[in-house]
């Protein structure tokens, strides 16, 4: 019983610091951007040696890219809280992209998604996370919403969507009107749906 009460609480201390050193490379990421923000700064802004944040991380960029991760799930969390199985398939798509666009408003997000994410992982990394998450959401939402089209349609307009979600975010952390630019594209996509 002694054993397994010291490897949980191993465990819990190697995850806690883990998530303390991600928290901390959040928030300067954020504030100084990537090419700014040194493990040594991380380190000192947890009080943990660069040898525990190597022991949990390959390098920066495996930390700025597990960072990166944690936001697109939580961001993913979001939309699938806003679009409970009671929805029909148009309801749903459409709380969803508000709940992404809601969820994009987080500060920070923004930059570390769509400005520092494609410049340090590259685009093929970022989409390739995208995928998995946010844009697979938005396929699934197109699919259930419009039976009957054709695969290749609904991946060309899943992407078409997507940037245009992604330019909304962008536009709403540069100071746009955040109400008027979520209603504009949610407008756009009641219309794309017919």
């Amino acid at each position: 019983m002694q054993e397994e009460t010291t490897r949980r609480s191993n465990r819990e201390r190697t995850e806690t610091t883990r998530q303390a050193l991600m928290d901390a490379a959040r928030a300067l990421f954020i504030s100084k951007g990537y090419a700014d923000t040194s493990t040594p700064d991380i380190c000192a802004s947890t009080a943990t040696t660069r040898g525990a944040l190597y022991h949990h991380f390959t390098d920066k960029r495996d930390l700025f890219r597990q960072v990166v991760v944690r936001e697109v799930h939580a961001i993913t969390a979001d939309i699938v809280a806003a679009t409970p199985a009671r929805l029909k398939p148009r309801e749903a798509l459409i709380a969803g992209s508000d709940a992404y666009l809601k969820a994009m408003s987080v500060p920070g997000r923004t930059r570390l998604l769509l400005i520092d994410g494609p410049a340090v992982l590259g685009t093929a990394e970022i989409m390739a996370i995208d995928e998995e998450n946010a844009a697979k959401t938005l396929r699934q939402g197109l699919r259930a919403a419009m039976p009957g089209a054709e695969d290749g349609f609904i991946n060309a307009l899943s992407n078409l969507l997507s940037a245009a979600f992604d330019r909304a975010a962008l536009e709403m952390d540069a100071g746009g009107d955040a109400d008027e630019i979520r209603a504009t594209l949610l407008w756009l996509l009641k219309k794309t749906l017919g």
